[in-house]
C-alpha cells in the first residue's frame, strides 16, 4: 500500500520543530515539514503560496497548516492536487478574523508593530513576561524561528490584510474553543477541541495523534 502523504505547516514565524511530538501511523502515512523562507520584497500572499507549493512534491497530499500557516495552505490549494485540507487554529475568510485585527487593518495600526523586538527573543520573554517564564523560552524559540523583521513585517500584514471572502467548503477546520489569538465566537463549522487555545498542536498533540488519522481518511460527505 502506497503511504499517504502529509505535509504540515507551521504558524507564523514558527519552525516545523512544533510538530515533533505529532506520530501517525507510519505503515499510513507519510509526514513531510514545510519551512518559512524570506518573501521577496512586497511578495503578495498568492506568489509566496505558489513557491511554497512547489515545495509539496506528492499529488494527492495531505495538506494541515497551523494559524498563518493555515492561511498560507488555503491559498497553495489552487496550485496542488489535494486529498484533504486542513487547518488548525485558524481562519477560512477574513470574516472570521477578530475585531481588533479588521480594527488594526481599517487603522493600519498593524504597521506599528515593533516587529524588531522579535529578533531578541530572551528580551521579548522577559518583557512580555518577566524571569518567570525563562523556562518556557524554548517553547517561544520554537514559535519565533523566523525572527527577521522584514519576514515579520509581511507575515503581520498578510493576515490582517487577507482578501479571502467566500469560503472554501473542502477545508476541515480544527478549532480549540479557547484560542486566544482566533476566539471561536467568529469561527463557523469547526471540529472543537475543548479547552484548546491557540498553541494546542503544542500541548495537546496526543489529541491530533489520537484524531488526526481518522480525519485524513473519512470519505467526504
Amino acid at each position: 500500500m502506497n503511504k499517504i502523504p502529509v505535509y504540515f505547516m507551521p504558524g507564523l514565524a514558527a519552525s516545523s520543530s512544533i510538530f515533533e511530538r505529532i506520530d501517525l501511523p507510519k505503515e499510513t502515512f507519510e509526514i513531510h515539514l514545510l519551512e518559512w523562507f524570506m518573501p521577496e520584497k512586497q511578495e503578495s500572499l498568492q506568489s509566496y503560496a505558489k513557491r511554497m507549493s512547489e515545495k509539496v512534491t506528492h499529488d494527492n497530499a495531505v495538506l494541515i497548516g497551523v494559524s498563518f500557516g493555515g492561511i498560507l495552505v488555503q491559498e497553495m490549494a489552487q496550485f496542488l492536487n489535494l486529498r484533504k485540507l486542513i487547518i488548525v487554529s485558524s481562519v477560512k475568510s477574513n470574516v472570521e478574523l477578530p475585531r481588533r485585527m479588521k480594527i488594526a487593518k481599517t487603522t493600519k495600526a498593524y504597521k506599528l508593530l515593533p516587529t524588531g523586538l522579535l529578533q531578541d527573543v530572551e528580551k521579548l520573554v522577559k518583557y512580555a513576561f518577566g524571569d518567570v517564564m525563562k523556562q518556557k523560552l524554548k517553547l517561544y524559540e520554537q514559535f519565533l524561528h523566523m525572527r527577521n523583521k522584514e519576514y515579520l513585517d509581511w507575515a503581520i500584514e498578510q493576515v490582517i490584510c487577507w482578501d479571502r471572502v467566500k469560503i472554501d467548503p473542502n477545508v476541515i477546520h480544527i478549532h480549540g474553543d479557547a484560542d486566544e489569538v482566533f476566539p471561536v465566537k467568529n469561527i463557523k463549522k469547526y471540529i472543537n477541541v475543548k479547552g484548546g487555545t491557540h498553541i494546542m498542536i503544542l500541548n495537546r498533540f496526543r489529541w491530533f495523534n489520537q484524531h488526526l488519522p481518522k480525519i485524513i481518511l473519512e470519505e467526504a460527505k
